[in-house]
């Protein structure tokens, strides 16, 4: 089974996302006949199940599962898993939130415990006693604790209504262990495994003690996501609890792996290096915003100036999470990174972060705001699909073209 081809169907994904969120940008500089939300609702769940879950759940079958002789199997997961996304793929730009766009999402759901069950099951049993299995079992729990979050949205929905606190909560608590636990972990076990595979070897105590550190972290720093409807004091020590429980977790994983750095530079190359070391700065960057998020002036300024929002998740997602993703991939030759694809995304990534965060810290501050701005932010952010789609076409070729 050729997983190129796997990550290839992701990299559509990723394509048609970039795709979406220039249409996106443009919306607010020119008349479009379209639903704004609907599109949103489209770009999110594409870019986070489509191409974000499979680049991930094909990195783990390559890594822990593909000596597990269960191809098929995992061949019909993938299948299916695939038929829920072009499901939402096609019906959130149409309805929204409605039947079909609900069924496909709950369908999902399924194709997730799916491969979570799949995963556990057939790991086979020379991995069990890894701390990267153990990182990655975390991960696919996570992955099943964050579907709590769409399954409460249709009781709330069906009884308080999408005006309840509880409404985005729901929708917070999901994308909380979506990316803090799921997709941040998993990412995590990938660095740990590519040590041990080089016979490196770390303190169990301290591993016991990252691993503590890191799970108190993303438990408590959900409640960071119910701030913004000014809950009670408790609420916030909870958040700051989990944000510093976090800090320590980073500074206990930097004392791990800083004596190991060399291995990585020599494993990984120049540019994925590069990658992985610029994904962690930012990682960095996101746990101290965390922390001064939990004060109550911070957590208002968020809620009330959605453009800081908008550019952490951004930052989470394009610059840790696929930044990392992409060095993974390229190392475990799943994809091949081009020269022109890393320096186009950079640009796209660096020069959309600074505008976004621009407005957000002009907006709080007073500072001047210019009228071309949603212009230069739509054109800026063509180059996110020109950049994909060097990376999605070079590798359509050489993982289609050379089978």
């Amino acid at each position: 089974m050729d997983l190129r081809k796997h990550i290839a169907t992701a990299l559509l994904y990723f394509l048609l996302v970039a795709l979406m969120g220039v249409l996106l940008r443009f919306f607010f500089v020119t008349p479009i006949s379209l639903n704004y939300k609907y599109i949103l609702h489209a770009h999110s769940h594409t870019a986070l199940l489509g191409w974000i879950y499979l680049g991930l759940t094909t990195l783990i079958y390559k890594i822990f599962l593909s000596e597990a002789k269960k191809p098929k199997l995992y061949k019909r997961i993938f299948l299916f898993t695939n038929l829920c996304i072009v499901g939402m793929l096609v019906t959130f730009p149409i309805q929204g939130y409605a039947l079909y766009s609900i069924i496909f999402s709950t369908l999902f759901l399924f194709a997730s415990y799916w491969f979570a069950w799949f995963a556990m099951k057939y790991i086979p049993h020379y991995f069990k006693q890894r701390f990267s299995w153990k990182l990655i079992k975390t991960a696919l729990w996570y992955l099943v604790i964050s579907s709590i979050g769409p399954w409460a949205i249709g009781g709330v929905m069906a009884t308080l209504g999408p005006e309840s606190i509880w409404y985005k909560s729901s929708i917070y608590f999901y994308l909380h262990f979506q990316y803090n636990g799921w997709f941040l972990i998993a990412l995590l076990s990938v660095l740990f495994y590519v040590f041990e595979e080089k016979g490196i070897h770390f303190n169990s105590e301290k591993l016991k003690s990252f691993f503590l550190l890191l799970n108190f972290g993303v438990i408590l720093t959900v409640f960071l996501s119910f701030l913004w409807f000014v809950p009670p004091t408790v609420i916030y020590i909870l958040g700051l609890a989990g944000a510093v429980a976090q800090l320590l977790a980073f500074f206990e994983l930097y004392s791990l792996l800083k004596n190991h750095f060399s291995v990585l530079r020599t494993e990984f190359g120049p540019a994925c290096f590069f990658l992985l070391k610029f994904a962690g700065a930012l990682l960095a960057l996101k746990i101290l915003m965390q922390v001064f998020s939990a004060f109550p002036y911070i957590a208002n300024l968020a809620f009330r100036l959605k453009d800081f929002v908008i550019g952490y998740l951004h930052m989470v997602f394009l610059g840790i999470v696929i930044m990392a993703m992409l060095a993974f991939l390229e190392y475990f030759k799943l994809i091949k990174l081009s020269k022109s694809f890393l320096w186009i995304f950079f640009f796209a990534f660096i020069s959309t972060e600074l505008l976004i965060f621009y407005k957000a810290f002009a907006l709080w501050l007073g500072l001047p705001f210019f009228a071309e701005y949603y212009w230069l932010l739509a054109i800026l952010s063509f180059a996110f699909p020109l950049a994909v789609g060097i990376l999605f076409f070079r590798n359509i070729k050489s993982s289609y073209l050379s089978a």
